[in-house]
This record gives C-alpha cells, sequence and structure tokens, in this order.
C-alpha cells in the first residue's frame, strides 16, 4: 500500500543500524527510497531542515483536513475490541456546511427519526465509508464535506487504528486478516446502521473489509446494500504488485520485508524516534506512493503525511502480511445485484489499475473509472473526480436527490501551467 512503500522503507533504515540484519534490510528498503531520496537531497541544498520543520508545524495549525467531527459511538469486534465511528445525519434544513472545509457544527444532530401517524419513518439510506491501510477516518474528508447533512454517512476507525482500540486479539498474539475487518465493518453496520439501505464505499484495505463482510455475510448484501463503490483496491494477488521497482529489487524487498518488519514492531520506540529523524525522507515517500500528479497541494501532502505517520510501526507489521494473503475475488459475484462503481488512479503504484480493472471483469455491470494523473491517495488528489462520482451512485439508488447540491472541491494537483 502507500503506506507499506513510505513508512516501511524510513523506519527500516532509521531503526536498522547495529543490527545483524541491517545490511540487507537497508539495501533492499533503499531500492524504494531510492527516487525520494534524491529529491530530498536537492531540496536540502536549498531549503533548510529548520525552515521546513516550520512549514509543517505551519500546514498543521491551518490545515483544515481532518477536521470534521460527527456524532460518535463505538461498536464492539468478536474479540471485544471497541471501534469507534461518526454518524452525519440528514439536516432537512441544508444548514449543513459543505463548504472546502467542511466546518458545520462540531457534533451531527441525535438519530431520533421523526414518526408519521405514529409509525417510525423509513431508516435511511445510510453511506459507510471504510478507509485504507495506516489511514484513518478523516482521509475522506472531501467527499465527507461534499455530502455532509445530504445523506446519512458512517464513518469509522479500522481496529488498531484512529480513535479504535488497539485490536485485543493481536495483542494477545493472534495475526489480524482480512476476514477479521469484515466481521469488524458488520459490527459497525449493527450498532451505527442495524435498518435501512446500505451503500458501501471502501478505499484499498477498506474494499477489502467490503469484500471480506460479502464473503461471510453473503444475505447482508443481498438484502441491504443498495449500491457499492471501490476505491483504489483489490481482491487479490498483492503478492505480484512491483511498486514501480525493478524485478531485483522488489524480489529483495519481498524476501526481507515480512521479517524486518516483525524485527521493527518489536524495537517500536526506537523506530518511532527514527521516524521523527527523518522526516524529510518520509514526506518524499509518502508523495511518491501517495500521489500520482506532478505537484499536489503542500497542505495535503502534510495531511497525507500525519496520517500515516500516526499509525504506530508494531501496527503497520501486524497488518501486513493479511494482504499477501488476501484473495476475495470469489466473494465479488455477491454485489451482482447492486450498481457498483470501481474507481483507480491510472498512477496507483499500491494497487495498480489493472487490479481495479480485474475486478470489474467479475462485475460487468459495473461503473469502472480509471483517473488520469492520480496515485493511491486518488480521493485526496483528486477528490472531485472522486466524489461527482460517487454523488452519482447515490442519485441512481435514491439516496441523494437529482436536484441535491452535493458541492465540488476542485482538483488539489497542481496542472501544468498553474
Amino acid at each position: 500500500m502507500s503506506e507499506i512503500g513510505a513508512g516501511d522503507a524510513v523506519t527500516t533504515a532509521a531503526a536498522a543500524v547495529g543490527w545483524r540484519r541491517a545490511g540487507i534490510a537497508g539495501a533492499a528498503i533503499g531500492v524504494i527510497a531510492a527516487g525520494a531520496a534524491a529529491g530530498v537531497a536537492v531540496e536540502r541544498l536549498t531549503v533548510g531542515r529548520g525552515m521546513r520543520r516550520r512549514a509543517r508545524l505551519a500546514l498543521d495549525a491551518t490545515g483544515p483536513y481532518g477536521s470534521l467531527r460527527g456524532l460518535p459511538g463505538r461498536a464492539t469486534a468478536d474479540d471485544g475490541t471497541e471501534l469507534y465511528y461518526e454518524v452525519d445525519e440528514v439536516e432537512p434544513d441544508g444548514a449543513a456546511d459543505t463548504g472546502p472545509g467542511g466546518g458545520g457544527d462540531a457534533a451531527a444532530p441525535g438519530t431520533r427519526r421523526r414518526r408519521l401517524f405514529g409509525r417510525k419513518a423509513p431508516a435511511p439510506v445510510t453511506v459507510v465509508f471504510s478507509h485504507g491501510y495506516c489511514l484513518s477516518q478523516d482521509s475522506w474528508h472531501f467527499q465527507r464535506a461534499a455530502l455532509r447533512g445530504l445523506v446519512r454517512t458512517v464513518h469509522w476507525d479500522q481496529r488498531s487504528h484512529g480513535r479504535s482500540e488497539r485490536g485485543r486479539a493481536q495483542a494477545e498474539g493472534v495475526t489480524v486478516g482480512i476476514d477479521q475487518l469484515g466481521r469488524d465493518l458488520k459490527a459497525v453496520i449493527d450498532a451505527a446502521a442495524p435498518e435501512g439501505r446500505l451503500v458501501l464505499v471502501g478505499h484499498s484495505m477498506g474494499g477489502m473489509t467490503m469484500m471480506a463482510l460479502a464473503d461471510q455475510f453473503p444475505a447482508l448484501i443481498r438484502d441491504r446494500v443498495a449500491a457499492v463503490a471501490f476505491v483504489g483496491t483489490s481482491s487479490g494477488k498483492l503478492g505480484e504488485v512491483d511498486f514501480g521497482l525493478p524485478v531485483a529489487g522488489v524480489n529483495a524487498v519481498r524476501r526481507v520485508l515480512p521479517g524486518v518488519l516483525r524485527a521493527l514492531g518489536s524495537q517500536a520506540e526506537l523506530v518511532e524516534r527514527g521516524r521523527r529523524a527523518t522526516a524529510d525522507l518520509f514526506a518524499g515517500l509518502i508523495k511518491r506512493y501517495s500521489f500520482g500528479s506532478r505537484d499536489v497541494d503542500p497542505a495535503v501532502e502534510r495531511f497525507a503525511e500525519r496520517l500515516i505517520e500516526s499509525t504506530p510501526i508494531d501496527v503497520v507489521a501486524e497488518f501486513y502480511p493479511a494482504f499477501t494473503e488476501h484473495d476475495k475475488s470469489g466473494a465479488l459475484p455477491a454485489f451482482r445485484d447492486a450498481p457498483v462503481l470501481i474507481l483507480a488512479g491510472d498512477k496507483d503504484l499500491v494497487t495498480p489499475s489493472s487490479h481495479s480493472e480485474a475486478i470489474a471483469d467479475q462485475l460487468p455491470d459495473a461503473e469502472l473509472v480509471i483517473v488520469p494523473d492520480a496515485g493511491h491517495l486518488v480521493m485526496l488528489e483528486h477528490p472531485e473526480t472522486v466524489t461527482d462520482r460517487l454523488a452519482d451512485l447515490l442519485v441512481r439508488v435514491g439516496a441523494v436527490p437529482a436536484a441535491a447540491n452535493v458541492g465540488g472541491h476542485g482538483s488539489t494537483a497542481q496542472q501544468p501551467g498553474d
């Protein structure tokens, strides 16, 4: 994933000094870092480290991204892990702020619905957003801002991510798998949207989570899911992704990365210090593996950094093996009766667009959108395109009125000539 290429490479280089594996690990992971490191070296010739640090702090202080909050709730997973979610309710008076910053009230209205002649009104359609590896619910900032108040939405943090609790089973040594994430999503749905139609939206690991949900709870998909959107995700064969590396480099990384991550996870405090010490290289790697455009808004780049660097290295390590084992192509037919949107960036090095095309092969009636000049975090890089296609999907299933002003957010990438 973008986070696989960024966080792990940097922390390996910083923390492996003095370890017996330092030489081979540094060499293998260094292949990933080479392109970004060259750019950072040039930057250091012209911009002082202190100035870069002050710039990062300024972006953190002024950037509105990730500031949206809703009505909080907690679901309990089957192993006792508490999963944090937030609900944004529909606002009939249209009072919600859907501008670029998406300000609005700090908390969404309550969940009580009006009764008609003594009967409870039908449950509204609920759009459930699932985020990717090393991210959080805030990665959907632009889409949340645009839809705020127009449709009921649920945003949740996957276990060990964001505000959710560290996976209890993982704390006891149980390996996390995509099937577990599917059960987690079911727990969130049961708590936050126990009735009514659902629209499921997932990016990267979030899309895989939706596939695991369908694999284990096909009746839920059949009976309640009105539409589905897969963004930059994969149904399997992630072990074959080359991350834009030469064959020798990717083979070396595949051989050593699982062991290196286990070692790093056991030295979390040392690694986190290494991450902070190599912030410049870390930022370059995130840009390479998250975005595909020539230039991206620095505030959005910094937002992506903050999301990824907030994930502890031991969590990075314990989730990584799940992706090479992931294979849910057999679950995709469960979505055939619902409208499906499949969207990916054409320059995604983490879950290449060919993986989205493979999903479309299993769902021939789906809408396939390949976004030009876009990387793995396409919903942050080209939010207007993602929001537009998602809004169209919601209109098609009646979740949002056709006349609704969803609100646009322009591309955060600087185009040639800007």
